[in-house]
């Protein structure tokens, strides 16, 4: 992971203590001793959930799912940029929160259930 794009080291670093204020949990993705990918989440009482992954400071990604795991919100782009939209995104029981479902991930088949049907 290299710390180079959008914004600079010390505001993107701001940023991310913000969130760790708010609740969030952040996790190191290492791959072969490298910091591939930095993941946080926030889960709210409710079951809804916000989650975040971080390549650099211009590759970010962010997104809220309600309780059965479809994407009402979603953010790409800078660090600094998706941050912010996640300090500005109303708690999910607030008025003006997304609650409409842009996505759903397909979901898994497993043994027993029809194929398809």
């Amino acid at each position: 992971m290299t710390w180079t794009g959008h914004g600079s080291a010390d505001d993107s670093v701001r940023r991310l203590l913000d969130l760790r204020h708010c609740g969030w949990h952040f996790q190191p993705v290492v791959v072969s001793d490298e910091l591939e990918l930095l993941t946080g989440a926030r889960v709210w009482p409710d079951g809804w959930s916000d989650a975040i992954a971080i390549r650099d400071l211009s590759d970010a990604k962010a997104f809220r799912c309600d309780p059965d795991g479809g994407a009402v919100w979603l953010r790409e782009g800078g660090l600094v940029d998706v941050v912010d939209g996640l300090m500005e995104l109303p708690a999910p029981d607030q008025p003006g929160a997304p609650k409409l479902v842009r996505a759903r991930a397909p979901k898994l088949w497993t043994p027993g259930e029809g194929r398809g049907h």
